[in-house]
């Protein structure tokens, strides 16, 4: 019998099933049994079926697995939020880290994972794509790409509650308020009494829940509140710009809670050009630990959000979904770790400053998913 596979001169071909049932000597029925352990195939007819197709070098089609199952096998990662915030010039950032960890976590379940970049006209992107289920990185209120998912009737997790609503998507609980009180908390054990915030301008669920741990920790602490925004789409210019109009207000700000970490970057340009000394005139704290926030003079004060573990949970959460698994509506992100830096403490406080940052950490209890 001639050999079905090419000849190291001969143009590829594709080996087939027909290819294993004519080498096999059965029916295409029995071979496609065989491979996929159904049916009723004598044992040592499946063994020899499978023995040959791997002598052979048959690899399953994934477009007739496609269709024999009505899956893609295929998720998206979306996120609503600007280059600017979410990955910066670099594009290595927060939505990157996610993708990379989420792509490792979804192959470990057999899935693909299709990147959606924050641009405009992603929605017909998202309306064409063949996919089973989205993962939607800390949506807005009333984000156009959750309706839109929604409309097509396909799975969807969010990392960050969907605001606004009392019938979120399910999500993975990013801890919000508790990251916000861990910052706080740490400027105010370095001294510091006069606590700004600098908050994006966009309805998202980490701000909303950052301003009240924020006004909450201000009013219990007798400390004037002082908050100002930024829009995201300017990035590190954004920030520069809400910290100059916050100073120009309040000149004696000693320290700015700064949650995203291209603005926390663009208000320490700002300050250092009117001669303030950070951290000795002005502490600056973010929340999101990535590379601009390790790689920035001085390094910036961030928190350990453990994203390897959100990302696998997102992950894990939307495959109990597409699977039929509707129990769990939320989990809850790890509580995340302060990891205090020279923007927030000076070579002689900084051993105190962990020491007190751990202390804070082992003290709170986890947080239960935001109202």
């Amino acid at each position: 019998m001639k050999d079905p596979r090419p000849s190291a001169s001969a143009p590829h071909r594709r080996i087939t099933i027909h290819d294993v049932a004519r080498e096999a000597g059965v029916s295409l029925t029995t071979v496609s049994h065989a491979l996929n352990d159904r049916g009723v195939v004598d044992p040592a007819t499946r063994a020899r079926v499978k023995q040959i197709a791997q002598q052979l070098g048959y690899r399953p089609s994934v477009r007739a697995q496609r269709l024999r199952s009505g899956r893609a096998n295929s998720i998206a990662l979306v996120s609503s939020m600007p280059f600017a915030v979410a990955g910066g010039t670099s594009r290595l950032g927060f939505m990157m880290e996610v993708a990379a960890i989420a792509a490792e976590a979804a192959l470990g379940r057999g899935l693909g994972v299709v990147l959606v970049p924050p641009l405009e006209g992603a929605g017909g992107l998202l309306d064409s794509l063949d996919i089973d289920g989205a993962i939607v990185i800390e949506p807005v209120a009333n984000d156009a790409h959750i309706a839109l998912l929604r409309q097509r009737g396909v799975s969807i997790v969010s990392i960050g509650r969907e605001p606004g609503t009392e019938d979120p998507v399910p999500f993975v609980d990013l801890q919000s308020e508790y990251t916000a009180r861990l910052l706080l908390e740490h400027l105010h054990a370095q001294g510091r009494r006069r606590i700004g915030l600098l908050i994006g301008a966009t309805p998202r669920q980490s701000y909303v829940e950052t301003e009240r741990a924020y006004r909450a920790f201000v009013a219990a602490a007798g400390l004037p509140c002082h908050i100002v925004t930024a829009q995201e789409s300017e990035g590190e210019a954004g920030g520069a710009a809400a910290c100059a109009a916050l100073l120009r207000e309040q000149p004696d700000i000693d320290s700015l809670c700064a949650p995203v970490d291209a603005f926390a970057v663009g208000a320490i340009a700002h300050a250092q050009s009117l001669g303030k000394r950070v951290p000795q005139d002005l502490m600056v704290v973010t929340r999101y630990d990535g590379i601009r926030a390790r790689s920035h003079q001085p390094p910036i004060t961030a928190v350990n959000l453990h994203l390897e573990r959100v990302a696998s949970l997102a992950v894990e959460l939307l495959f109990e979904h597409i699977s039929g698994g509707r129990e769990r509506a939320s989990v809850a992100a790890p509580l995340p770790e302060l990891v205090p830096r020279e923007s927030s403490a000076t070579s002689a406080t900084s051993a105190t400053s962990a020491t007190s940052a751990a202390s804070v950490t082992s003290a709170r209890p986890a947080t239960s998913a935001p109202n």
